[in-house]
């Protein structure tokens, strides 16, 4: 009889499991986990603080009794293993009930250990909570609701920080966010997180970004700020949501390869170094579909699809894991804000040629109730045209949009053809004119010589004394807020004005043009070619400009 046992009883490890089973009645199949529950719901827990999730046992999914009567696995909680010996192809497993220790041969064994909360080494960190175990969101529960409790800080402004931030609001407690970089969500470029944070802020949750938490006591955190002043921050409750590093101790101990940012190494066909053994999940190492680089991606359904893959593996199937794109969302108050691949500022920092298009649509036809605005980016290859990677802000329709983008990413499709995309249309569902082909068209435009500026490139072009910056917008939307060096000439006006001494103004001149959100600079920039003037359009217009310029006001 073959063996396989499995380290870790979470998404990618129970998806191993339970694939291994469909896949060989015969096998024996042992799953060790370290904590008191398996298969349960870690993407839920957060919303089980505030009871928006009322029921604990609706987290906990699969029970070891349970698997064992659908499944015939033996499951094991409460026990960790301690030591991998690959050449005795065993393993020294703990029970953390008794303290009892034996061993367990294997003939494959499976990594899926997951990651451990990062805690930074800061005077009174230990009073910090985590989440991510059923042990974990139950300690937070019962805190938030001792006697008393009225305030609490979260550090780290990503996605778990977020979704526990919404919910302690929900309860009515005052949230502060606290957030040592630039901005909060970092897989979001800065324009694009913005307006996450001021969704947040409107709620009356505190962000403080550029905020280094260095003291942690009884009742509150003293974070210093990037001007070097100190802010006092009240949290009767203190979570530590920064990060988590891939729990690959044990692999490094059995002397498995690990890469340089902690992830166990392994192939495409999720195999170790040892061929006996195979990684995936958190703790595992993933190659990323832009770069084609080694990379972390602590994702649920990356996990869960590498469970299968490696148990068809295991049972004698050929196949290999996909490039990871890292698509992810998260919901915050009503917002949702979603991302796959590479965002600006890292493509920038790769030294990549790009394109970057802002749209900003409504998520089903303007004309049928409830429509709502969504802020969609595109990252492209300025050469190839290749999808680098989107992002999507909005309360309706972001989750459709990053899908349809991801797939198209894996199929292999450029930006510009976004814009023949058939795409579901009903007026409460789309738009006949989808955002994405909207992404597609202004990518296609590009490729055919319209020329963009985006919006952080902006101030040091109007500063050149050959620029200059019209304002296509009507008078009633430049007089409230406008660009400083614009000058304000309606698009239905142009024309007209071009004939009447505007054209000799801007000859010889650089000119750029703007509108809300781009559309109407597109028409003023071809209003201009006609008159032998060539004009860029700032991208995504002045709702894209302003809310970089909230991002990067102290």
């Amino acid at each position: 009889m073959t063996t396989t046992v499995i380290i870790g009883g979470v998404a990618g490890g129970m998806s191993t499991a339970a694939r291994l089973r469909r896949r060989d009645e015969d096998m024996e199949i042992i799953v060790f986990e370290a904590s008191e529950n398996v298969s349960f719901a870690n993407c839920g827990l957060p919303y089980y603080v505030s009871r928006t999730i009322e029921s604990r046992d609706a987290l906990l999914l699969q029970t070891p009794a349970s698997l064992k009567a659908r499944l015939n696995l033996d499951v094991f909680v409460s026990h960790r293993v301690t030591a991998i010996d690959p050449a005795a192809k065993n393993v020294t497993v703990r029970n953390e009930v008794t303290g009892e220790e034996r061993t367990r041969d294997y003939d494959f064994l499976v990594l899926s250990p997951g990651a451990t909360p990062f805690l930074p080494p800061i005077p009174g960190i230990e009073r910090a909570l985590t989440l991510r175990t059923v042990e974990d969101v139950d300690v937070i529960s019962e805190a938030v609701r001792a006697d008393g409790v009225a305030s609490a800080a979260i550090i780290g402004g990503g996605f778990i920080g977020l979704e526990l931030a919404e919910n302690l609001h929900k309860m009515g407690i005052a949230t502060t966010i606290v957030e040592r970089s630039p901005q909060i969500l970092a897989p979001l470029d800065e324009e694009m997180a913005v307006l996450v944070q001021d969704r947040l802020e409107a709620a009356g949750v505190k962000v403080l970004t550029r905020a280094d938490t260095k003291k942690i006591s009884d009742s509150s955190l003293e974070v210093v700020l990037d001007d070097g002043s100190s802010v006092t921050v009240d949290a009767d409750i203190v979570v530590a949501a920064i990060g988590v590093r891939p729990a690959s101790e044990l692999a490094k101990a059995a002397g498995l390869a690990v890469g340089e940012r902690g992830g166990i190494k392994v192939d495409r066909a999720q195999r170790t170094s040892n061929p006996a053994i195979f990684a995936l999940g958190d703790a595992a190492e993933k190659v990323d579909a832009v770069s084609g680089e080694d990379s972390l991606v602590p994702l649920a359904q990356t996990a869960n699809r590498h469970g299968r893959m490696v148990a068809d593996i295991i049972t004698g199937r050929d196949c290999q894991a996909q490039l990871t794109l890292g698509t992810a969302i998260v919901g915050v108050l009503g917002l949702a804000a979603g991302s796959v691949g590479w965002n600006e500022r890292r493509a920038r920092a790769a030294g990549k040629n790009i394109r970057v298009i802002h749209v900003h649509p409504v998520n089903h036809a303007g004309y049928y109730p409830g429509a709502t605005q969504l802020h969609l980016k595109l990252v492209v290859d300025a050469k190839t045209d290749a999808i680098l990677g989107a992002q999507a802000v909005g309360e309706n329709g972001v989750d459709k949009r990053i899908d349809v983008i991801a797939t198209a990413m894996r199929a292999g499709l450029k930006g510009s053809d976004l814009a023949d995309l058939e795409l579901a249309y009903a007026p409460q569902f789309g738009s006949a004119k989808d955002p994405i082909n909207f992404l597609g068209f202004v990518d296609d435009n590009a490729l055919n010589g319209e020329e963009l500026v985006q919006w952080h490139q902006l101030e040091d072009l109007v500063a050149r004394d050959n620029t200059v910056l019209i304002d296509v917008r009507s008078a009633g939307e430049y007089a409230r807020g406008d660009i400083p060096g614009s000058i304000n000439v309606d698009v239905d006006e142009l024309r007209d004005w071009l004939n009447d001494g505007g054209r000799q103004q801007l000859e010889g001149k650089d000119v750029i043009v703007h509108c809300q959100v781009g559309l109407r600079g597109h028409i003023a920039a071809a209003i201009l070619a006609g008159y032998g003037i060539k004009a860029a359009n700032l991208t995504g217009g002045y709702l894209t400009w302003a809310a970089g310029m909230r991002a990067r006001k102290p």
